[in-house]
Parts: C-alpha cells; structure tokens; sequence
C-alpha cells in the first residue's frame, strides 16, 4: 500500500519503519523541519513499563487541588484555561473512578511491557547506539512519602516487576553521587527498568527507515482533511493534492483538529512538560542512571554526556509561555540530589513541551472507522515508553494480522462509552 504517516515524532517515525518493513511505501509528513523537534525532544527518557499508569486515578482530582496550593507542585493550572480544557478536566474526573482506572492501568501496562520488548529487539537487529543507562530508582524524602508509595508498590507486584524497597545507605551504593547532605527516608529500586535518549533513538529509526525507502518530508502543514476522499492529503503550498491508500494520523496534539472534519472528536489536550538539559560537569557529581523525586514528580536521567531534569504537569496556557516556578522546581530537585553534577555556566537547554493527553490515560490504536484512515495518537507523557509497541500494534492491524499484545480498550470505540 501507499501509506502517508502524519507527524514525525518518536510515535510516527517507528511506525513509518514497521510499515516499511512489512513492504509498503510509506511518506511521512512533518510540519517541522526535522524528526522528533516536538514532545520527542526533551522528555526524560524514562522505560519504566511498570511505572506507566493513568493519570486519572482514585484519588487524584483531591491530590491535584492541594498542588494548586504548592509553591513546588507537580500539577498547575495554566490560564488562559480553554473551554475544551475544562471539558476534558470533567471528563477525566469521571475516569478517576477505581473500575476505570483499573482497566486502563491493565492496557497501558500490556502496551508497556510489550513496547519495551520491541525496542530492545529493533535496538539489537538494527544495532543501534544511543544514549542509554539501565536501572531506575524513586526516591521517597519522608516517611509519608514511603506510605503514600505503598498502593504503587502493590501495582508492581501485580505486573511482576522485579523492585526493591531500600535503604538510604543502599540506594548511595546505587547512586554514589546522591547529594550527602539530603536525607531521604526510603528508595525503591527498579533495576530492570531504564532510560534512553527518546530523539536520538528517533533519528536513528528515521535513517533506516530511509534505508527501505521511507520518504520524509519536512515543512509540511496538511490541510483539513476531507469526509468525502478522506485518504487525499492537501498541503499548504502544494499546486495539488495526493492520493493514498491509507493514512496513519501520528500528529501528537494535531491530530484533533486534523481528524474533526473526518467527524471524529478526539478530546486531546496539550499537558505541558518541562525540562532542563546541561552537559555534566563532574561525571562523579553525576547519576550513573535515572532517579525520580517522588514528592516533586521530577525525574533526573543521565542521557550519556548530559543530565537533564524532567517533570511538572500543566494544563492550560501556551506551549511560548514558560512558568518560571516550573523551571525553579526543576533546579531545586537537581541542586537537592546532584549538586555540581551538570554545567550551569552555559549551554543549559530548557525545554516546554505539550503532551497530547486522552482524559482516560491510554492512547488509541487502529481503525478509525473512516476507510483508509488508522490512529496511533494521545500516547500522553509515555510516547517513548509506548511508541515502538504501538507501531508494531498498527502496522500488524493495517496489514490484518492479530497483534501479539492484547489491543481490548485501545480502540477507538474506547471513547464512545
């Protein structure tokens, strides 16, 4: 088949590769200038399966309303607040309940596990190298903290993921470079888990996905898509149109807008992210991995020569805006845990990114009920961790074949309920 694969980041190009391997030819249209410059970017690069759970979960509205009180909270409200931001808010306060969420957490899980297993197969056939650390370790700064974690901890066993609870003296052994002057009462080690440079992993896949003849065009802003031809793509500056058999819509937040002249409604919103990169200045001064501060929900990664600093959730506002107390937050817990590990002096990166956030938690997956048009899209704050399973999942469903990881609740028909 002729597939057009919309958007370019970490979720488009793998599955532009799958779909290349099982023999189509496959363009990709990005409206950016390069792979990856989006969500992909500068996320914190955390392969966590076991740590991939919704958002909308018991007891969250409660915990989101004290944040909003927080100087360091991990959750703000950004003005200005949109109309469909309040909707989808209504809608993600109905999924906190306990059966929803438990039904979610199994599908994200399932993908998780399975997307891991398939980004260390493609990473060995193609032998790719990139930036990455094995081992992954939360840090619990009080007693409190400990006995908030318990509930996450019993979801780790249910997955049968291999952690430790720990002891400070055990986790420096961990970590050496654990700030000595922190005290912390508790860390809970995941050392299968790992982390990984997201958009040096999507480049890398974007060159041998060219390598079977993918085509990748850049600066490419589709049209409004129309009901009637559905799979003929417009873009701007283009004297005419192109026709395809199939589209797969891996736009991140565009999607929406894309895919509502088709008369799907997909309530997407933009849940931005932060981060802070800098080259490490004392690799002893620096973690050997991942930590992430549980109480700030602010992860800290060694990404090869860099560390970067990753975390807060915010909804509303405008992905130009910056909050600076975001960024201070972000500072604070790396100055906590890893005092004089990274270069502050110059060449520091911070990054705002928007995550395309479904109210429920998982991300949709196949058919979308329009003929030749298939959906990989609201992967959220997990697209690195979902995205090589997820394009797997698409490719086998367009070539109709039975996906090796149960897709129940993926589907579009998901949102209908």
């Amino acid at each position: 088949m002729r597939v057009a694969v919309i958007g370019a980041g970490i979720v488009g190009v793998t599955t532009a590769w799958e779909l290349a391997q099982d023999g189509h030819e496959v363009t990709v249209f990005e409206r950016r200038g390069a792979a990856a410059e989006e969500t992909s970017f500068g996320n914190a690069g955390v392969v966590a399966p076991g740590s991939v759970t919704p958002w909308a979960a018991p007891g969250m509205p409660a915990k989101v309303l004290r944040y909003l009180l927080q100087k360091h909270a991990p959750v703000k409200l950004a003005t200005p607040l949109r109309w469909a931001e309040v909707r989808w808010m209504w809608q993600w306060w109905r999924a906190c309940r306990l059966d929803t969420y438990r039904a979610n957490r199994a599908r994200l899980q399932r993908l998780a596990f399975y997307s891991r297993e398939r980004l260390h197969a493609v990473t060995a056939q193609l032998q790719l190298e990139y930036d990455r650390s094995d081992g992954y370790m939360v840090l619990l700064r009080s007693q409190r903290d400990v006995d908030l974690a318990q509930p996450g901890l019993q979801v780790l066993r249910d997955a049968a993921v291999k952690f430790r609870q720990i002891l400070p003296d055990e986790a420096r052994t961990v970590e050496p470079a654990l700030n000595p002057d922190t005290a912390f009462a508790a860390a809970i080690h995941l050392p299968d888990d790992e982390v990984g440079n997201c958009r040096q992993f999507a480049l890398q896949i974007k060159l041998e996905a060219q390598r079977l003849g993918v085509r990748f065009e850049f600066n490419q802003d589709v049209r409004a898509m129309s009901p009637a031809t559905p799979t003929r793509l417009e873009f701007s500056g283009d004297a005419a149109p192109r026709d395809f058999d199939a589209v797969v819509m891996c736009a991140g937040l565009a999607s929406a807008q894309l895919l509502l002249p088709l008369g799907l409604k997909i309530p997407l919103i933009a849940v931005h992210g932060y981060s802070v990169s800098a080259a490490i200045r004392e690799p002893l001064n620096a973690p050997r991995s991942a930590v992430m501060d549980e109480r700030y929900k602010v992860a800290i990664s060694r990404l090869g020569n860099r560390v970067r600093v990753a975390g807060s959730a915010e909804i509303g506002g405008s992905l130009d805006t910056r909050r600076p107390a975001a960024i201070a937050t972000l500072y604070k817990v790396l100055h906590d845990w890893f005092p004089g590990a990274a270069q502050m002096s110059g060449g520091v990166q911070e990054w705002k990114g928007a995550r395309p956030m479904l109210p429920d938690g998982p991300p949709i997956l196949g058919a979308s009920g329009i003929p030749g048009v298939w959906l990989n899209l609201g992967h959220g704050s997990s697209g690195w961790a979902l995205s090589c399973g997820s394009a797997r999942a698409v490719a086998d469903l367009m070539a109709g074949r039975a996906p090796e990881v149960d897709l129940d609740g993926l589907g579009l028909a998901r949102l209908g309920g």
